[in-house]
């Protein structure tokens, strides 16, 4: 019942698996009533988190044993510290700049592909993803709200010039010929762990308008979400019927706030995520089991 549906057409990286966290299967209680959630309902706006891009190849932050986490003693970068210091705006660009090509690479997996199939078929209008990493985007999806921005956009802090990170990359290899650099991971944001020594040569990209610091058009962490978009998006909560929550632990509070308002607003929750969420006391349905095991064989079950 839960074979991977032959509609969805993706990539498959021989070693993405390591990044999905210890699960059990899904059992036939669980397709039929997370079906039945999506017959009843139209107008879905899907949530989605770091769970479904582990399918791709890219670890989340908090999963036991294969979290960035638990693999490392790693900490995100901090907004703040991103602002003031310079030296910590070239560890970041040295790693991310290395970290991209393969970053950039990644391919959409089964859940993507699953989601943008229930777009097309007129039940999912919004989604919403605290993911930077366009995959959704890649998969075809047309109505994406960024939560957390996306890592493939580059803006000046001093002025409005912004750029295209692709764009960007050849410019930090014309200013960096000889930088190479090896890695074992990348991180959720693309960044890469560096040694110090390649990290002090590395030559920060500057504005070429104003020559201030360019930041890419992430919310690190101690940043807000601006309020354009937390506006965007409840109005985006307000006009759909149901929420869908795919592969977050809704952790952070802005994605846990979308759930409060739709609980408010006395619409329906389903939360498909590995392991315990912050919202699992409210939501109307849980299933724990991975993402693409089963959203794929529900989406060729509802659509055909």
């Amino acid at each position: 019942m839960f074979k991977q549906c032959a509609k969805l057409h993706f990539s498959v990286i021989s070693n993405q698996v390591i990044y999905v966290p210890k699960h059990k299967p899904p059992d036939p209680n669980d397709f039929y009533n997370l079906k039945n959630f999506l017959t009843k309902h139209q107008q879905l706006l899907v949530l989605t988190g770091a769970g479904i891009s582990t399918e791709s190849g890219i670890p989340d932050y908090r999963s036991e044993e294969v979290g960035l986490y638990a693999r490392s003693n790693h900490k995100p970068i901090q907004y703040q510290e991103f602002i003031k210091y310079p030296k910590v705006r070239q560890r970041y660009w040295a790693r991310n700049f290395v970290g991209w090509p393969r970053f950039s690479n990644i391919q959409p997996s089964a859940t993507h592909h699953a989601v943008r199939q229930l777009e097309m078929a007129g039940k999912v209008t919004t989604v919403v993803t605290q993911n930077v990493d366009h995959l959704h985007q890649k998969a075809g999806s047309k109505n994406v709200i960024e939560l957390h921005g996306s890592g493939y956009l580059v803006k000046c802090l001093s002025c409005p010039y912004e750029v295209d990170r692709f764009t960007l990359q050849d410019t930090l290899m014309e200013r960096n010929p000889d930088m190479k650099g090896s890695f074992s991971m990348i991180r959720p944001d693309g960044d890469v762990e560096l040694s110090k020594e390649e990290v002090d040569k590395f030559r920060v990209p500057l504005c070429p308008k104003c020559e201030g610091a360019m930041k890419p058009d992430i919310i690190f962490f101690g940043d807000n979400v601006p309020k354009a978009r937390v506006e965007q998006i409840r109005k985006q909560v307000s006009n759909s019927e149901a929420i869908l929550v795919l592969g977050s632990s809704l952790t952070v509070y802005s994605s846990y706030r979308i759930i409060l308002q739709a609980k408010e607003e006395n619409k329906e929750v389903a939360i498909l995520n590995i392991g315990p969420t912050r919202a699992d006391d409210i939501a109307d349905m849980k299933v724990s089991t991975k993402c693409g095991d089963i959203l794929p064989e529900l989406c060729n079950s509802i659509c055909s």
